[in-house]
């Protein structure tokens, strides 16, 4: 066995161990656990559309990983304990019930019969709420449970101030179902395109997107199907884009940027250097580069995108460096002191402006970045936020 190999199955091995997901995905107790109020930060009412089947076998996952061929929708109820740390998911382990003053817990599950239903609900909310949402797309080897519980880590640390809203996509949730998973994104992207347009047709005026992994494939798939109809800022409403650690081959990303066309609101790349989920994906993809990992960030930048490069910061997935973006507690701050400002009040601002003043000191209380290098079609930044 060569060492290259070795290695790709070492990576295996640690995916099939942490990966992007836990051993277990259910989301619903099998009965009521009671907590006090006080124990409780907060509850989110998370708005699903997702192109999984319904669960029959363990009606605790609420949807499985079994494709199906129209969208599904739901709402999901989630509460936050008081001990929740910013950038964690708090979870019960294995199949046990979750305790609300501990973990976080999903106690309720609303099904809509249809998408107007589902769009009067979500509608509804959105005007409740500030007029934006906030669309999730996961990424590869999560389970329905997964994407509920990260997009409502993301609304609640970020402080986002607007409507959550996770697109469910059907990974298998396996370590070995990455080609079941990418032809699932695939298989998704009307059904995503026709999501973005049902929520663009509500009272929102921003909708942002966070997608992560293979979840951003997907993303800029509907994107550059958005842009091929001539509709590609969903008539003004689309705000940020933010695209973590993203599994796509770095040709056929600038592909798609080149059909989508040069961004007028920000539009930016996580990258880091050191993911070694993405090491895996490129050694099944043939060794090509994948976006995630990719060395030159001024080749992406030249396509009008933010890249903002990771590789010197920490990661709290086992070592995986997969998902920077949400589990390390000073890169939530400072995503969420953007997202916070919607994007069309910085679409006239150059790219990437404003953001080497962000998060200057935090790194010191939290003892977790150290350095973050933001390339610009214009300029490179670099942010030293402290840490060890």
């Amino acid at each position: 066995m060569t060492v290259h190999v070795k290695i790709v199955v070492g990576l295996a091995f640690a995916l099939a161990l942490a990966g992007c997901a836990g051993p277990t995905h259910d989301l619903l107790n099998r009965k009521t656990v009671s907590a006090p109020a006080s124990d409780i930060a907060a509850s989110h009412e998370i708005f699903v559309a997702t192109t999984r089947q319904q669960a029959t076998k363990d009606p605790r996952q609420v949807f499985d990983g079994d494709r199906s061929l129209t969208t599904s929708y739901a709402r999901v109820d989630v509460t936050v304990p008081k001990i929740h740390q910013v950038g964690a998911i708090e979870r019960a382990k294995g199949s046990a019930d979750s305790n609300p003053a501990k973990q976080f817990t999903a106690t309720d599950v609303v099904h809509y019969g249809d998408a107007q239903q589902f769009a009067k609900a979500v509608g509804a909310d959105i005007s409740m709420r500030g007029d934006r949402a906030l669309v999730f797309v996961h990424g590869f080897n999560n389970g329905f449970d997964d994407g509920i519980y990260r997009i409502t880590q993301i609304a609640h640390d970020t402080k986002y101030p607007g409507t959550p809203v996770l697109f469910s996509w059907a990974s298998s949730a396996k370590a070995t179902g990455y080609i079941y998973d990418k032809d699932s994104a695939n298989a998704a992207r009307d059904d995503l395109e026709a999501t973005l347009r049902m929520l663009a047709r509500t009272r929102v005026k921003s909708i942002d997107i966070i997608a992560h992994s293979m979840g951003t494939w997907l993303t800029m798939e509907a994107l550059r199907q958005l842009a091929i109809t001539g509709d590609r800022d969903l008539g003004g409403k689309l705000g940020y884009v933010i695209l973590a650690s993203p599994d796509i081959d770095v040709d056929v990303f600038k592909k798609q940027m080149i059909r989508y066309g040069k961004p007028d609101k920000p539009f930016a790349i996580l990258l880091s250097g050191d993911d070694r989920a993405l090491k895996l994906s490129s050694f099944i993809s043939g060794d090509k580069p994948r976006v995630g990992d990719y060395g030159n960030a001024a080749d992406l930048a030249s396509y009008g995108v933010v890249v903002v490069d990771l590789t010197k910061t920490k990661g709290g997935d086992g070592g995986l460096n997969h998902a920077k973006f949400a589990d390390n507690p000073v890169l939530v701050q400072l995503l969420g002191d953007r997202l916070r400002t919607p994007a069309a009040l910085r679409a006239d601002e150059p790219q990437g402006a404003g953001l080497e003043n962000i998060g200057q000191g935090l790194g010191k209380a939290v003892g977790s970045v150290a350095e973050v290098v933001i390339t610009t079609p214009f300029k490179v930044l670099t942010i030293a936020t402290g840490g060890e």
